[in-house]
């Protein structure tokens, strides 16, 4: 439905009942016969976690660019291939991060 139906379904039931209806306890008694959550499973997340940074590994294993950019970095050299690793180590920790906080508003 569009936000216009919403709005006028909304409004027609605003006019017709005032305040909120009662349940007689029914949202109680619902959640009570509720099953738990299920655990979510962490080794799913943990194998993807681990194969794609071996899979990374693997690709960048021959790059020069990833060579030249770790030997520049360790001898404090700023580099075009330095200042790239730096930049994608930099950007993979703020979505990680950023990652980190969103599942945290989700439990």
């Amino acid at each position: 439905m569009s936000d216009l139906h919403d709005d006028e379904i909304e409004a027609l039931l605003r006019r017709s009942f005032e305040g909120p209806v009662p349940d007689a306890g029914f949202s109680e008694k619902l959640m009570q016969q509720l099953p738990p959550r299920p655990r979510r499973a962490a080794w799913p997340l943990w194998s993807g976690v681990l194969v794609g940074a071996a899979g990374c590994g693997l690709s960048l294993l021959h790059s020069s660019l990833l060579g030249a950019g770790l030997h520049d970095w360790l001898h404090g050299a700023w580099s075009a291939p330095a200042a790239a690793l730096l930049l994608a180590a930099a950007g993979m920790s703020l979505l990680a991060c950023w990652w980190s906080m969103a599942e945290a508003d989700a439990r």
